[in-house]
């Protein structure tokens, strides 16, 4: 393996900060103004180059989809983060039960 298809396999990583501020607010149909001010207010923290340019990251850039769409549906941004958080919460909550279930069947009595 070849240190390109090294470098080319980062990009399935959901964190792995590939794309640009202009790349990434092309890509949400926002201005590079908002991601900024989710970067000033902190609500997202994107990754720094070396020379201080911010890269996002697939994640990142779901998030920022999310609080977008809270914030067009009128909440405020600390409202938003709060929704989010709590529907992160309630996933992870979810999937856990889900697992238990499983686990149950497979295993009713315990042991």
């Amino acid at each position: 393996m070849t240190d390109a298809d090294d470098r080319l396999r980062r990009l399935d990583d959901p964190d792995f900060p590939a794309l640009t501020m202009s790349q990434a607010a092309e890509l949400l149909g926002v201005q590079a103004a908002f991601l900024r001010s989710l970067d000033s207010s902190g609500a997202l923290q994107p990754h720094r180059s070396t020379g201080g340019h911010r890269r996002y990251s697939r994640s990142q850039l779901g998030l920022a989809a999310r609080l977008r769409g809270l914030l067009d549906d009128g909440h405020p941004l600390a409202s938003a983060e709060t929704i989010v958080d709590l529907q992160d919460q309630l996933a992870a909550a979810r999937a856990d039960a889900d697992r238990l279930r499983k686990s149950l069947r497979r295993n009713p009595r315990g042991v």
